[in-house]
């Protein structure tokens, strides 16, 4: 199978900003005050936590008691364009595509320490 280096293991925040739905510019300001190494997950990693046994929130509520059943953003862009990012819905389990200026929740993510 040969070297396959495992996926690094990530700490998660609390859901920022009180939970605040905001726009992109200010979920990474957010993210931009825990300070180094805190970054937004990308849509691979925040999509992830999704558990599709559950809805409203769709997470594990144990581990993540304060998410929202809300869109959470990701760092990833959307490639059909520029001034768009992939969010994550986690009332039931999806991804779309949302522009900068739109509204969603942030939750950020740093390799575990």
């Amino acid at each position: 199978m040969g070297d396959q280096t495992p996926a690094p293991q990530l700490e998660w925040s609390s859901t920022l900003l009180d939970g605040k739905d905001v726009t992109l510019a200010e979920a990474e300001a957010a993210v931009a005050a825990l300070g180094e190494g805190w970054r937004l997950p990308t849509v691979k990693e925040l999509f992830s936590l999704v558990d599709h046994g559950r809805h409203a929130p769709a997470i594990d509520t144990e581990k993540f008691p304060d998410t929202k059943s809300d869109w959470y953003w990701t760092g990833t862009p959307c490639s059909w364009n520029a001034n768009a990012r992939w969010v994550v819905y986690f009332g039931g389990g999806s991804v779309s595509g949302y522009y900068v200026s739109s509204y969603a929740c942030v939750r950020a993510c740093r390799a575990s320490q």
